[in-house]
């Protein structure tokens, strides 16, 4: 007997919206390596209340169902802020995107893609960019490499079958981004030693944590050397004071002075390296929930961390430094002193670094310096509507 055709349609209530979170939970319940992200941060990123990303855009949510069970879930949405950039930096007039794909076969996969289309092509788009969930701030590409082990906090991870389900429909490769993993406990190789103890007897540099005493500050000194940075990079969209505002709700728990550098030249801040203990190895045995105990033993991870890994999600060097020698010293630097932070003070043995655009070249040379290794590859597919 044939399997019933899936039928999509778009979430309208709290409980379809409920039905569209916990989704995720079934699909991915035997999967070892997935780290139910906590549904409240979940329910977060969805609610146009909660999430600054709203405030420059849209989205439309989707729910596939079969036999009276939810089977699938996709959002379709616009960015307004990326219909402005320029074109030969990946988005511009035009493009849309979709995200937040969930699938139970190949058959919903379709349906949910091709609505999510037809959404975009209503609202005037002649380009779909996915998956993309939802701001390209927050968790871009479609793993293709790494699924055999969890990912760290604020990346994702999903089904292997994904990648044919996607590509069949004629979606085509738009961004590789990688991931790299360094093993912590070693000391970096010579030549970095030497540039690191160079650094330090130079009187114009300035290596230095953050003051989370002066937390607006600090990040208002951060999000400059980031726009700057990387205003001219694939994908980029400009943060705006409603997302910040967020971000830093978000992350403040997890702001270590230790693991955030600020370099200085000349007494000016001209770099930056954020580093996050790995939260997902405290959330990963909550199961998504915070009740009845989790809160608690969250709250107690956050107090005194003690993290396998640590995460370096952003990285960046003021644009007129660029492709120097400078750049290349002052980053070493960082690395160097998270890294022994990381050891000391937090018990951590690996390091990752990215994502990072697979032709951001000065990225990949300091990787390569490192001695690290790429662990995980997210896809970003565009198609034509």
């Amino acid at each position: 007997m044939a399997t019933a055709a899936p039928t999509v349609r778009p979430v309208r209530t709290k409980r379809d919206t409920k039905a569209f979170i916990d989704l995720a939970y079934r699909l991915n319940a035997n999967d070892p390596h997935w780290v139910p992200p906590l549904k409240q941060e979940v329910a977060g990123t969805i609610d146009p209340k909660k999430n600054g990303w709203f405030s420059h855009a849209e989205a439309q949510l989707f729910l596939a169902e079969r036999g009276g069970q939810v089977v699938g879930r996709i959002s379709a949405h616009i960015d307004r802020l990326a219909l402005e950039q320029p074109a030969e930096q990946g988005f511009g007039p035009g493009t849309g995107f979709w995200g937040l794909f969930e699938a139970e076969d190949e058959g919903v996969a379709s349906v949910l893609i091709a609505q999510a289309e037809q959404w975009l092509r209503e609202q005037g788009m002649t380009r779909a960019i996915g998956p993309v969930s939802l701001s390209i701030w927050e968790d871009p590409g479609l793993l293709v490499k790494g699924h055999d082990h969890s990912p760290t906090v604020l990346m994702g991870h999903n089904s292997p079958a994904y990648q044919g389900w996607i590509e069949a429909l004629g979606y085509t490769q738009a961004k590789k981004l990688v991931t790299y993993e360094v093993d912590i406990t070693q000391d970096f190789p010579p030549l970095i030693q030497r540039i690191v103890a160079n650094g330090e007897k130079n009187g114009r540099i300035r290596i230095r944590g953050v003051d989370k005493s002066r937390f607006d500050e600090e990040a208002a000194i951060i999000l400059a050397i980031l726009n700057d940075a990387w205003a001219e990079n694939w994908g980029f969209v400009p943060l705006t004071p409603p997302e910040i505002a967020d971000v830093g709700k978000k992350l403040k728990p997890l702001v270590f002075e230790d693991l955030i550098m600020i370099a200085e030249l000349d007494d000016e801040p001209v770099a930056f390296m954020v580093t996050l203990p790995d939260m997902n190895e405290a959330v990963k045995p909550l199961g998504g929930s915070l009740l009845p105990f989790g809160w608690a033993k969250l709250l107690l991870w956050l107090r005194k961390p003690r993290a396998r890994t640590v995460r370096v999600p952003l990285m960046g060097v003021v644009k007129r430094l660029q492709a120097s020698r400078m750049a290349s010293q002052l980053a070493f630097m960082m690395i160097e002193y998270i890294r022994r932070a990381s050891v000391a003070n937090y018990g951590a043995t690996r390091g990752e670094i990215g994502w990072i655009l697979d032709d951001n070249q000065g990225m990949l040379a300091i990787a390569d310096a490192i001695e690290s290794r790429i662990n995980r590859e997210y896809l970003i597919y565009h198609k034509p509507l």
